[in-house]
């Protein structure tokens, strides 16, 4: 299969990712009641030639302390550093001046939710699409990406339990293996492994290398994208809207802040998506859009043990089970 042949499918993964971008900012904006989120349109590469998207940002609500909803449809050559990143080489072969002879192509939707109550949990987002291809044109490699997951400040089990179950609830319908499998995946990936494996929240769903290796696989799994993608807004919105107006003090947001230093610690240690698009070149304000806007690093600091702080620290350091019976 040439590259050319899969325009069509690409252009049906670019619109949603478009269409899922507007419907999630325009309930966002709704729910704060205050804030709006301004739209940075760029291009990558010079004149725009290795494609471009639209980072959409708010901040400073009366919910949303940041939030950033990001769409990227960007493309280029396959450079050496990204034959090792990817695991790709085999199939590609070297090029010249550290550039492979191939080309790659890239669209996806990122988002990350920090709220200004601490009582309401922070919340990532991403679903990719990625295409390799030969000297040829000749299609390599395709797959899709992604998941959700959760990071609360304190820990409402009830909370907890909705989301998984939201996302076990979009994943079943595609096989009830699916969520445990993604359930471990997250666990595992999202844990901050130079602090003996505590994880930065309480999970929810990851996965990546999903390959289509057929059309009768690709529209399986565009289908499987979507609703992984439209379940959102169901599983986090809920708990936004139970917990946004709870009072709050000094000493909660202090351990907000704390906690949100795990949140920057693994986004700049260990997540293969900043990795990747600080070492291709990509676009830093929007890699690093996830980083909360404040954040606190207290030497050697542990909660009370036994106390609603410890409850949460508890859970990142021992994964548990959270999804409902469906």
């Amino acid at each position: 299969m040439k590259k050319e042949e899969t325009n069509t499918f690409r252009q049906q993964w670019i619109e949603y990712v478009y269409g899922l971008q507007d419907r999630i900012c325009k309930v966002l904006e709704q729910e704060d009641g205050r804030a709006v989120f301004r739209e940075d349109n760029w291009q990558r590469g010079e004149n725009g030639k290795g494609g471009g998207g639209h980072s959409r940002i708010m901040e400073n609500g009366a919910v949303f302390e940041k939030a950033g909803v990001n769409v990227s449809v960007v493309y280029g050559h396959i450079t050496e550093k990204m034959q090792k990143i990817l695991s790709i080489a085999p199939s590609i072969g070297e090029g010249v001046e550290g550039e492979a002879e191939g080309t790659w192509f890239a669209c996806g939707i990122s988002l990350v939710l920090h709220p200004e109550n601490p009582f309401v949990p922070t919340t990532h987002a991403n679903w990719r699409y990625f295409e390799a291809h030969d000297a040829d044109g000749t299609v390599t490699h395709r797959w899709f990406g992604g998941g959700a997951d959760l990071t609360p400040y304190y820990l409402f089990e009830e909370d907890v339990v909705h989301f998984h179950t939201s996302l076990k609830q979009a994943l079943d319908p595609f096989g009830e293996d699916l969520y445990p499998k993604y359930k471990k995946q997250c666990d595992e990936y999202f844990s901050n492994k130079h602090r003996n494996n505590e994880m930065r929240g309480v999970g929810g769903v990851f996965y990546d290398h999903l390959y289509l290796n057929n059309e009768e696989e690709a529209a399986h799994l565009l289908t499987f994208q979507k609703a992984n993608g439209d379940a959102f807004l169901d599983a986090y919105l809920p708990l936004v809207q139970k917990r946004k107006n709870t009072s709050y003090n000094v000493e909660n947001k202090k351990w907000q802040e704390i906690r949100r230093g795990r949140y920057v610690e693994f986004n700049l240690i260990h997540d293969r998506g900043t990795i990747f698009g600080l070492k291709t070149n990509g676009r830093t304000e929007s890699i690093l859009m996830s980083l909360p806007p404040t954040v606190r690093f207290v030497y050697n600091y542990e909660p009370e043990p036994g106390s609603l702080e410890d409850k949460l620290l508890q859970a990142c350091k021992n994964p548990r089970e959270w999804a409902g019976d469906v």
